[in-house]
């Protein structure tokens, strides 16, 4: 197979930004990076680094996805910024599609079926699949004889018995709206539980993991022999773990008392548990872990709080699935917090130590790369896995168009 074959866009469209990596499979090197932001607001920008790590930000309006991904296509192959003489030869697209329901339990090729399917689940999506959808519409207008695959956040988690994914509520909701957890951030947790018994030289087929993949949206499974049996995050990415601005677990009738005292309808109780709770409610500061750590040395009281709450959660979840999968192997930090924030992985694990956990001090204060963190006698191997779900994407992409 020729090197120009195996080139492989990865998209990945959010409502007002499109993320994408360019792949040379072939050497499994990313021969450029960047994303669009701002789309369809005053300020749009494109910002490109390309594997030299040349680096460029373009102003300029751009009003939809398609401008936006035609942007990108044009970077990607200009004579002064790009990596590609021709267009020709990025040879596929892989998308990230948050939402496939019950209908998809792996990465598929797009065919008009599929895409119906992905339009079916706007309901349950109505955040996320509309732009990921418009990438694939992008794709479909300017690259129409490029082979396209979907690859599913919730698709890892279809694994999950029935038990673990079902509410108890009547059935008869289920049946008639799909009301059930799903699970989000599958294809993160699918390749860091993945990488780190490779990392460990075990076998994936006969380990048990629970992955913490921690950061402004976070999410905790328990993978047992390669399959997602239990995740934290439910019918759609709010329930689990505190997050940046997203509650996690509230008492239901929390909802409905705020809005009724609030006089509130549902969509603003959604932005109020999704945008403007977690650690910037709680704090009332800021989501991001840097300003936290800052104002918690400068005395913030509540700045403590928050964080005390966001590592109880984890610890919490943590035992939770030791319990679901009856012990556990190994125990694995991604993310934005999970891969750099010394002091919360210290903390949680000292929280585990009654499950054999022992972190060694000096290996975890390694920031950012693939480390054992566990110490020779803890009975737990405590591992940090920089997730790369752009590259997960990308094989799945590669698995299936050759």
């Amino acid at each position: 197979m020729r090197k120009s074959k195996m080139k492989i866009l990865v998209l990945n469209c959010g409502s007002s930004s499109v993320k994408y990596k360019l792949f040379d499979m072939n050497q499994k090197v990313v021969l450029a990076t960047g994303v669009v932001e701002k789309i369809g607001m005053k300020g749009s920008f494109l910002k490109h680094t390309r594997e030299d790590g040349q680096q460029v930000i373009l102003e300029g309006e751009v009003l939809e996805h398609q401008v936006a991904i035609e942007y990108i296509l044009g970077v990607l192959t200009s004579k002064k910024h790009g990596c590609l003489k021709d267009i020709d030869e990025i040879k596929a697209v892989g998308h990230r599609v948050v939402h496939g329901g019950e209908k998809f339990n792996s990465s598929v090729v797009l065919t008009e079926e599929v895409i119906k399917n992905i339009e079916s689940c706007i309901e349950i999506a109505p955040l996320h699949n509309p732009p990921n959808l418009s990438g694939i519409y992008a794709i479909n207008e300017l690259l129409p004889s490029v082979p396209q695959v979907a690859v599913f956040d919730t698709a890892f988690h279809q694994t999950m018995p029935d038990y673990a994914y079902m509410y108890g509520i009547p059935y008869s909701l289920y049946k008639k709206y799909g009301i059930r957890r799903y699970g989000f951030h599958g294809t993160s947790h699918r390749y860091v539980s993945q990488r780190a018994c490779e990392f460990l030289k075990l076998e994936c087929g006969k380990t048990k993991v629970i992955t913490a993949h921690i950061g402004n949206g976070a999410s905790i499974t328990a993978v047992e022999n390669g399959k997602s049996i239990d995740t934290s995050m439910g019918f759609t990415p709010v329930e689990g773990l505190i997050m940046g601005t997203r509650s996690g677990d509230v008492d239901l009738g929390v909802v409905t008392y705020i809005m009724d005292k609030e006089m509130i309808g549902t969509a603003a109780a959604n932005t109020l548990f999704n945008k403007h709770s977690g650690i910037l409610g709680v704090s009332g500061l800021s989501s991001d872990m840097r300003d936290i750590d800052k104002a918690i040395n400068e005395g913030n009281e509540r700045a403590k709080l928050a964080l005390d709450m966001y590592e109880y959660r984890i610890k919490k979840y943590i035992g939770a699935f030791a319990a679901a999968l009856n012990g556990f192997d190994v125990l694995v930090f991604t993310g934005g917090v999970g891969e750099n924030q010394i002091t919360t992985r210290d903390k949680v694990c000292k929280g585990l130590s009654y499950l054999g956990i022992e972190l060694d001090p000096e290996k975890n204060k390694i920031r950012g790369e693939e480390v054992l963190i566990s110490t020779p006698n803890s009975k737990v191997k405590v591992v940090v896995i920089p997730t790369d779900e752009e590259l997960m994407i990308a094989t799945d992409t590669m698995d299936l168009v050759w």
